[in-house]
Formats: structure tokens, sequence, C-alpha cells
């Protein structure tokens, strides 16, 4: 068994060259790349991912998926301008030589949407391959696939799709994990690594929430990755301090200790479960 660790690096720092720097710190050898250079990677340029692929490379580091907000979207805006957008990200990714792109499936909760969702979710796809793209659907709170047995519905609708596990994401949603894992364990493709609290939703270190993290990592059984979204609060001053923001039962001092200590909760993780690393590969 083989795992290896990814990153929303984004959440180290807005700037690329310190994302990669802090993902060689923690032995990290892969990035989903969502924010760059504080601007959505949706919203540059192929001309832009030239430089980063530049960048990246000299870093030793590999893109592993666009952290695309494709799908994150209500399902009632031009459906046309949101293909256009998923194309350039798929522009984007080309030039990083990336073939993962992880996407949501719409904004709604109304029964008469899902057959809509269904036909989008098959055009991004139908598009997608055009590119050598492969998309990756993530549970989110408030779209379609919000909960389990939609997330396996929809798997079964598009089987183009693949599949991305987010537990932090199904606690907020006050899904039961146990249950997630027995629908759709063995159709994940890779992971999110975040956790949470049921009781307000207080994103938490891996392993201190409800996301039954431990568990899930446990019932591994192919090779696979592991992207960490940390979401842990950094404080920025009592001033900027909302009631969403108090969500969070821990506070950093700053963006790197706060990616420090989620990188850390899961190799803590991965130690009780006798993974050992390896040339930035955990094995057992």
């Amino acid at each position: 068994m083989k795992l290896q660790l990814c990153a929303f690096a984004d959440e180290a720092s807005p700037n690329l060259s310190e994302q990669i720097a802090a993902l060689n710190r923690h032995g990290i050898p892969f990035i989903e790349l969502r924010g760059v250079n504080g601007k959505n990677v949706s919203k540059c340029t192929p001309e832009e991912a030239v430089e980063w692929k530049r960048e990246l490379d000299e870093g030793g580091i590999r893109v592993w998926s666009i952290g695309s907000p494709v799908g994150k979207v209500s399902l009632d805006k031009p459906f046309s301008e949101h293909l256009a957008l998923a194309e350039n990200v798929f522009r984007i990714a080309n030039v990083l030589e990336c073939d993962k792109v992880r996407m949501f499936s719409f904004f709604t909760s109304n029964p008469d949407d899902e057959e809509t969702v269904y036909a989008n979710l098959t055009a991004l796809c139908e598009l997608a391959a055009r590119y050598g793209i492969t998309l990756y659907h993530e549970n989110e709170k408030g779209i379609w696939g919000d909960l389990a047995p939609k997330c396996a519905k929809i798997l079964d609708r598009v089987p183009a799709l693949r599949s991305v596990f987010d537990p932090a994401n199904y606690v907020q949603c006050g899904q039961d994990i146990p249950e997630a894992l027995s629908l759709l364990q063995e159709r994940t493709a890779y992971y999110h690594i975040k956790d949470a609290l049921y009781a307000d939703g207080a994103v938490v270190p891996a392993g201190e929430g409800d996301g039954c993290v431990e568990q899930m990592l446990a019932g591994i059984t192919r090779d696979t990755v592991l992207t960490l979204e940390p979401h842990l609060k950094v404080f920025d001053g009592y001033g900027g301090i909302d009631d969403t923001e108090l969500k969070n039962k821990y506070v950093y001092a700053s963006a790197e200790e706060s990616f420090a200590a989620a990188v850390n909760a899961l190799k803590k993780i991965l130690k009780k479960l006798n993974y050992t690393e390896e040339n930035r590969t955990w094995k057992k």
C-alpha cells in the first residue's frame, strides 16, 4: 500500500513560490492547484500557467489535480457561460500536464432539477474528455451531491465522473460517515483530508472531529492520494472575526502554522496506522 500526500497549498500562502516552499518543507510532492498568486485558477490564462509550470517543475512539485470551481454555481445560471469557464480550466490543466479536475454538482435542492444536474455533468465530462481530462466530483454543502446516497446516484448516472471523498463536508451536512464510507469508499478515487464537528460544523485538524478520518484511512485498499485541505482559522484581528469564522475550535498565528498543524495531524494518523514515510511516499 502506498499513499502520497497532496495539498491545497494556497492555504499556506497565496504566493506560488511560497506554496512550493511549504510543500517541500513538509515532504509533500503534489499540489491541488486552486489559488495562484491571489487569483483563482479558473480566472487565469494558459499563458500564465506556462510560468506556473516552470516554477513547479523547478520546485519538484507536480500538479495532482486542479481544485476548480466547476459546478460550484447555481443551476439557474447560464450553462453556456459555465462551459466556457470549464473549458478555460481544461486548457490550463493541459499546460500543467494534469489530467484531473475537481468539480461540484451545482447549487440546488429542488427535486425537479435532478435530470438537469445529470445532463450538465454529462456535458462537462464530454467537454473534459476532449482535453484528456477526467472530472472528480466532491461532495459539498448546498450542492445536489451533498449527501452520500446522492453522490452514489451521480456516479451511477454519469459513469465518466469520478469521486473525491471529503469527510468534513459530510459532517457539516449531517451525513453519517460510516454510511458514506459503506456507499462510496470503494468508488473513491482520492480523498480530501479535513475534519469537522457535528455540533457546530467547526473545522478541526484531522482526527479531532467527527469525520472518522482514521477509520476512513484504515479502510483504503489501494494506492491513492490524500489532499490536505486544512480550512483552519488564522487569527486576523478581532475586527475580522464574524460568526462564521468563529466556527473553528483552534486559531493559529499564521497560515504556515495552521498548514503545519493540518499536515502533522494527518501524519500522526498515518503513523498510528503503521505507515512509514520513504522518499515522500507513505508505505505499509
